[in-house]
């Protein structure tokens, strides 16, 4: 069984320690039996795909592939993936590029079944093991505090998203494509729920305004900065803290309490967003 990672705090403290202890929790939910146990079968196994029905035909190497990706929840979906995978990434009309999902995008970019076919050598097994590594801790972390498993992955995939060079629409359009990195998006610029359900082209033009006025650039390469993705992930965790109320490991919150009731839930809301 897998280890479950600790994380004692919710908002800013719990991200910081989570910063903290990451490497050494990280290492030890590698070791776990069961992770290893994926790993060495797919290692073992991978050399025998030669085309897309190999792979999703084999429910555990698609797991670990789909795994790599951020895609784990989409394991059920053999023909969806399949169809993705033959029409690669080349063509700009192609399954993947329609979707504009910047994980989708880069699973079939590594499993190049349509541009030309997936060649399983050594250094890419190994970069689909890392991957994999990396996003099933991300997962186990989500199951203890979710909050922490979307500013994990933003970290990690909003770097590689900015130094993509995209255009400033596009870019845009494969950030909130992705559904882990539009949820951090709108919680640091604090758009509102339905902000999803507006014209689409009206969602990236109110990006690049707010990007511009938070961060101080509105194309997406802002975020190859990574002081200007640990902000994002700042404002973000204040947000989640303030949506979720302030609890007893929230920053001041003893002193708050000793002041009394006359504060008021907006109140609060101001003292947590003073330091933004």
């Amino acid at each position: 069984m897998a280890i479950t990672p600790v994380i004692p705090l919710s908002g800013l403290a719990g991200w910081a320690f989570l910063e903290r202890t990451q490497v050494r929790q990280q290492d030890l939910f590698n070791s776990s039996a069961d992770i290893q146990r994926e790993i060495s079968y797919f290692r073992e196994n991978i050399s025998n795909v030669e085309t897309s029905q190999d792979l999703v035909s084999d429910r555990r190497l698609l797991s670990v592939a789909l795994g790599a990706f951020g895609l784990g929840e989409e394991l059920g979906k053999r023909a969806f993936v399949r169809n993705i995978l033959d029409q690669g990434v080349f063509d700009p009309q192609s399954f993947a590029n329609r979707l504009g999902n910047p994980a989708y995008i880069s699973f079939t970019e590594m499993f190049s079944f349509g541009d030309g076919g997936f060649f399983p050598t050594s250094g890419r097994v190994d970069e689909i093991v890392d991957k994999f590594l990396t996003v099933s801790f991300e997962t186990a972390v989500g199951e203890v505090d979710n909050s922490m498993r979307l500013a994990m992955n933003f970290k990690r995939e909003m770097a590689n998203l900015a130094n993509q060079d995209l255009t400033q629409t596009t870019g845009w359009l494969r950030a909130i494509g992705s559904k882990p990195i539009r949820a951090v998006l709108e919680g640091a610029l604090n758009l509102p729920p339905a902000f999803s359900q507006i014209d689409i082209d009206q969602q990236v033009g109110i990006l690049i305004d707010k990007a511009k006025l938070v961060f101080g650039s509105g194309t997406i390469d802002v975020f190859s900065d990574p002081q200007i993705i640990d902000d994002a992930i700042r404002r973000f965790q204040l947000r989640e803290q303030i949506n979720n109320g302030p609890g007893v490991n929230t920053r001041g919150m003893t002193a708050l309490s000793i002041l009394g009731g006359g504060l008021g839930s907006a109140g609060i809301a101001n003292l947590l967003l003073s330091n933004v």
